[in-house]
């Protein structure tokens, strides 16, 4: 499992599984091999849903987003 937090606040968001965890590798840039984060805007949000990304991930970052147009995350492997 993968803890996902706010960059910015710090607060949980919540956990996704490894599969949800590897859709978001294979479709977002990283910074760098030691990056620990994704930014994740509504227009990238809509790239990411035509692509296939599963409804939980979809559900986690548009809560965390609320009424923001973007969120940076930050993940933790269990």
């Amino acid at each position: 499992m993968i803890r996902l937090y706010d960059k910015n606040t710090g607060q949980y968001l919540g956990r996704i599984e490894e599969e949800a965890f590897r859709f978001l590798i294979d479709n977002l840039e990283e910074e760098s091999l030691t990056d620990t984060d994704y930014y994740v805007d509504r227009p990238t949000l809509g790239f990411l849903k035509e692509k296939g990304m599963n409804e939980a991930l979809v559900k986690l970052l548009e809560g965390a987003m609320g009424e923001g147009e973007e969120i940076e995350v930050r993940y933790e492997k269990e």
